[in-house]
């Protein structure tokens, strides 16, 4: 990210150059250390509207979300379904309770407000740029550039509120306004309330002014309408569920209406509902199923395809490989292996038939067909395309991580290695075969189809309708490579429960939507951290005695979770800048 920050502004500085030598109408004396000043940026003479584009693909990178952005590792790796490969990262923060007012591996609040700051000054003068339709190759759908670049910085903004919201609860909200050293900047936060009405009202007032689904190649990537839609859905579904709506841990009412609701309210899950289908109903977006013979696999590694909502892309490169895959592979197919899946996750996945391999109690359940002594075979497909294990085909051999393997050799020579047994596969390209990795695409997604069924789902059965729940988990196992069974019911039994298909539900959104930031938020949610963060991490320890195989579950440590943890603390010097800042419980 540094580095596109780098090219971007380095091409900008060259166009402003071109700009002053050439047409002679600007003298730059003094440049601000960012954005070069409104009169330069907002160019009436800029017919194009280059540096203006510049500018809003910076917004750009306001959107939160992507590869191993905290310190090197997954969020998931501060939700139980990952552990960090290496020792003393930051993300682990969150699990050994090191996160304070001053230590957050995630500090969002001050670069989210930049951001909001930022898109503010765009979308006030953007209108003075005058973008001159010259040739309609060069400017597809000129006269509407305005409207769109004006559309996706307002997204931008509203997208920035709502991870402030899920993280802080309410927030100040500015508005438009551009701040200056002489106004009050002593802003007191809105409640949750006020927040949610906010984002939902601009997500409804934005969707129709930004780019429709059919849009050029050339532009995708780019905010499009089903994102506004998709975020109303999101919002909606967080601010419905058990932390939010009623259920906050805060005794003070004050403290309560800033974090969420005063009162549960069952027919907030009937407004995420209504978003769903809204989604639904534009009739373009689907479950990528065409294509290659592995489905869910290519939604992240094709750029372009009907799933992705709206994703952070990163092309033509091996980044991931380098840094996910096994570490027993040489020359240019080097790589780290920085994340370790957690037995717990390898065990969330079903058998192919959509049984669960374990009961509650942790027992083998035997009607599912899992077997100890082989217990990779017939197990949901999504297993092999989410993380590398054992026997596992990569690079013209088998992945080893048996002790003394090629993948976890445990020698010093190898400072990092799996601790699971495990390595993170999903969003890597293909790569069975050949001795070295060839450039790929990555999509890291920000929305997808997927996720809004299961917010369907979810809130369908929140409301009692638990078969229409059934059916929406259906379509996603079935794209899984689920079988149906002799029911068409892909695993979830006759009768089920409203109670059993909560847990099934959830079950579903931690291995489709996994190392995707939606886990560590879901726990928060749901208000499950004593169950799911409160608990111990096992790993696999498998031993090889010629060509025998032993399987060994082992536990690696427990995790340490507070309740204070269901929200973020605000940061220190924000609460001494703003002294009218309200401090979240426990904090």
């Amino acid at each position: 990210m540094k580095k596109r920050n780098l090219f971007l502004k380095g091409a900008l500085c060259s166009l402003l150059l071109v700009m002053l030598f050439t047409n002679s109408c600007k003298k730059i004396e003094t440049v601000p250390k960012d954005w070069f000043g409104s009169d330069l940026v907002f160019d009436t003479l800029d017919r194009l509207g280059t540096v203006a584009a510049f500018n809003l693909n910076d917004l750009y990178n306001y959107i939160p979300g992507g590869f191993a952005r905290i310190g090197g590792d997954f969020l998931d790796a501060a939700s139980g379904d990952a552990i960090p490969s290496r020792n003393n990262t930051v993300v682990e923060y969150y699990t050994n309770r090191r996160v304070s007012v001053v230590s957050n591996p995630d500090p969002y609040w001050a670069n989210s407000y930049a951001g909001i700051r930022r898109t503010n000054i765009f979308m006030k003068n953007i209108n003075n740029v005058p973008i001159v339709e010259t040739d309609a190759t060069t400017i597809a759908n000129a006269k509407l550039t305005r409207q769109y670049w004006r559309a996706e910085a307002r997204f931008i903004r509203v997208l920035m509120y709502f991870e402030l919201l899920k993280r802080y609860g309410g927030v100040p909200l500015i508005g438009d306004k551009v701040f200056t050293l002489d106004d009050n900047l002593q802003i007191p936060r809105n409640t949750f309330e006020q927040c949610v009405n906010y984002i939902v009202t601009e997500c409804d007032a934005v969707k129709d002014s930004l780019r429709r689904e059919n849009m050029p190649d050339g532009d995708w990537g780019r905010v499009q309408r089903g994102a506004a839609i998709a975020l109303k859905c999101r919002v909606l579904l967080y601010a419905a569920s058990p932390l939010f709506n009623g259920g906050g841990l805060e005794t003070d009412p004050v403290k309560k209406v800033l974090s969420g609701y005063l009162n549960y309210d069952a027919t907030r899950w009937n407004a995420v509902i209504a978003a769903a289908e809204e989604l639904r109903s534009i009739g373009f977006y689907k479950l990528n199923d065409a294509g290659t013979p592995n489905f869910f696999a290519a939604t992240f590694t094709t750029k372009r395809n009907a799933e992705i909502i709206l994703a952070k892309q990163s092309s033509n490169n091996t980044s991931l490989e380098n840094t996910q895959a096994p570490v027993g592979f040489a020359g240019t197919a080097t790589s780290q292996g920085l994340t370790s899946p957690t037995q717990n996750f390898v065990d969330a996945f079903p058998m192919l038939n959509g049984l669960q391999p374990f009961n509650a109690d942790g027992t083998i359940n035997v009607a599912s067909g899992y077997s100890a002594s082989n217990p990779y075979a017939n197990r949901d497909p999504r297993l092999d395309v989410t993380v590398f294990r054992n026997g596992y085909a990569w690079l013209g051999r088998t992945v080893e991580t048996f002790e003394g393997g090629r993948d976890k050799p445990n020698t010093s020579v190898t400072a990092v290695q799996t601790k699971t047994g495990y390595y993170l596969r999903k969003f890597l390209g293909n790569f069975p075969t050949g001795s070295t990795y060839s450039n790929q695409s990555h999509n890291f997604p920000i929305f997808r189809y997927a996720e809004t069924l299961l917010n369907y789902a979810e809130a369908l059965n929140e409301v009692g309708r638990v078969e229409d729940a059934v059916t929406q988990i259906g379509l996603i196992r079935r794209r899984a490579g689920i079988t149906a069974g002799a029911n068409s019911r892909y695993g979830i039994r006759v009768g089920i429960t409203q109670d059993e298909m909560r847990q099934v539900i959830r079950n579903e959104r931690r291995i489709e939507l996994a190392f995707e930031e939606h886990r560590f938020w879901d726990i928060r949610r749901w208000k499950t951290g004593a169950v799911d963060l409160a608990a111990p991490v096992y790993g696999m320890k498998i031993t090889r005695n010629g060509s025998t195989l032993t399987y060994e579950k082992v536990q690696l440590g427990v995790l340490q979770f507070d309740p204070k943890l269901y929200h973020m603390p605000i940061p220190y010097d924000e609460m001494i800048k703003n002294t009218t800042l309200i401090q979240n419980q426990g904090w």
